[in-house]
């Protein structure tokens, strides 16, 4: 008999994936945190001491754009040494299994490519920021020159393809959501028979609309994040605890 209350929720969760044969994960920033990104929004967070900068104020102004990247690449050094955690590494490894069809995140953060997770079962809704873009040809440009233009010239330069902004290839405020990622969302929440939440409060939209979706696709919904979230009564199971050790006791008694 399980007597220890972290045991029987990893076990109730253990239960569900047990009898999943196409789940899908939902990630936002708490499974980052737990290697050591901070959390952008949350109270106390770089966005409520810093101002985000807007989309539109990134396009017309030069300042905005020279601002922003100079704080991308104050982050450099937290982005480049962070490591995937037991939460990523559990995640992977439920999709190497066949467990679960596809991993949609809110994260920038490459964390899931690097545990292990192909590429074409990442569904970035928020983008990445490891990399960049031009916003007028989508020209892809690795940060690394960008960065040594920047700190020899002290701008960032533009699109040696088009002439083009460039941009890390992230989801500002005020810029839309991408429409192929959140297309694929949609498919893969609507045809999934467990919808497993970690790491988010589920109050940003659309993304957080995708739980009740699964729901009304007759899937079930599993919600592990360390705080209640509005959707815990939707829920098949709700847990309030850390995401990697939870998770990873799920995933080893499969």
């Amino acid at each position: 008999m399980i007597t220890n209350p972290k045991d029987r929720q990893a076990a109730s969760l253990t239960a569900l994936l047990r009898a999943s044969r196409r789940a899908v994960v939902f990630t936002g920033a708490g499974i980052s945190t737990e290697s050591g990104i901070p959390d952008f929004r949350s109270p106390g967070g770089i966005w409520t001491r810093m101002a985000p900068i807007d989309f539109q104020d990134f396009v017309a102004s030069a300042e905005m754009r020279k601002e922003a990247w100079r704080r991308r690449f104050a982050m450099e050094e937290t982005f480049a040494s962070v490591k995937p955690n037991a939460g990523h590494m559990a995640i992977a490894e439920l999709v190497s299994k066949g467990r679960v069809s596809h991993v949609i995140t809110q994260n920038i953060d490459n964390l899931h490519q690097d545990s292990g997770v192909p590429e074409g079962q990442v569904i970035e809704l928020h983008g990445n920021t490891r990399y960049a873009k031009c916003l007028d040809c989508g020209a892809r440009m690795e940060l690394e020159p960008i960065r040594a233009y920047f700190e020899a010239k002290g701008v960032p330069p533009d699109c040696p393809a088009c002439g083009g902004i460039v941009k890390t290839a992230t989801i500002s405020f005020g810029q839309a959501m991408p429409e192929l990622e959140m297309s694929r969302a949609y498919e893969a929440t609507a045809g999934c028979d467990l919808f497993v939440v970690l790491g988010t409060s589920l109050v940003v939209y659309p993304a957080a609309g995708f739980p009740a979706l699964a729901k009304r696709h007759g899937a079930k919904l599993a919600i592990l994040n360390r705080e209640p979230t509005e959707q815990d009564g939707i829920a098949d199971l709700a847990i309030h605890a850390e995401i990697g050790p939870t998770l990873s006791a799920a995933v080893n008694a499969l």
